[in-house]
């Protein structure tokens, strides 16, 4: 039986730890061709231990020339998965300027320069497909104390739409994922440095509907539909998975 991305050539970003590696592997069990880049050397290391069969790349999204060098590289890419993110805990109050532009450049521009360099490539193929993860707390929805957070992951979306628009004559395809609290080791560092760690968790937990965080797994699956020929129809589309958060 054939896998679900047999042959398919597809971009991770972030694929060290959380989302980006268990869609990274979610891929490579579904027969995909996996380039998995990361800022950390050592989580991708050990990502290409487990699953040699995935190209493992130490990239900075955040460096133009890094990311065109990098893209050279590549003869095709059917699949971009963006995942690189950061989250910035506070109000407008607490976010100064070196702040707003840390995390415009990590959670947006990373997006602008991977998408840029890799689309010429899909638009000569006449056809590729672009999954960007964004977040429930976007334009989606408010939570205190994510207010730059909260504003980058809206942009993504509007980056989201304006590809999806731009080139669906082209025949690619551009959508976004807006995942809830998910269970990460960036989850986890957030509420060890908290400074009731017990409450942190609680709050964390009580905030979804279900009960319970979700799974970096979880998230994959969802990637796993988007990356694949199922999903052909749709692009431009943000799809919430939040344990009901958007309810």
């Amino acid at each position: 039986m054939a896998k679900r991305l047999e042959n398919k050539i597809i971009v991770v970003t972030a694929a060290g730890q959380g989302i980006g590696r268990a869609t990274a592997i979610a891929f490579c069990k579904e027969g995909a061709i996996v380039y998995a880049s990361d800022i950390n050397e050592k989580t991708l290391q050990s990502l290409n231990k487990e699953y040699p069969n995935i190209n493992v790349k130490k990239l900075d999204s955040t460096n133009k020339l890094a990311v065109e060098e990098f893209s050279t590289s590549l003869d095709k890419v059917d699949v971009l998965f963006n995942a690189v993110g950061f989250v910035h805990h506070g109000t407008i109050l607490d976010c100064d300027e070196k702040d707003w532009d840390f995390s415009f450049n990590v959670n947006i521009k990373s997006m602008y320069f991977m998408t840029k360099f890799i689309l010429p490539k899909m638009i000569k193929q006449n056809k590729g497909n672009i999954i960007n993860v964004s977040s429930i707390v976007s334009s989606l929805r408010g939570l205190p104390n994510r207010f730059i957070y909260g504003t980058t992951k809206a942009a993504i979306i509007g980056f989201t739409k304006s590809i999806a628009s731009d080139f669906i004559k082209n025949n690619i395809r551009c959508n976004a994922i807006a995942p809830g609290t998910v269970h990460t080791p960036s989850w986890e560092d957030r509420v060890k440095t908290a400074k009731d760690p017990v409450k942190a968790k609680k709050d964390f937990i009580d905030r979804q509907p279900m009960g319970r965080l979700g799974s970096p797994e979880e998230i994959a699956s969802l990637a796993v539909y988007l990356a694949s020929d199922e999903s052909n129809f749709v692009t431009g589309i943000v799809h919430a998975i939040d344990g009901g958060m958007s309810i």
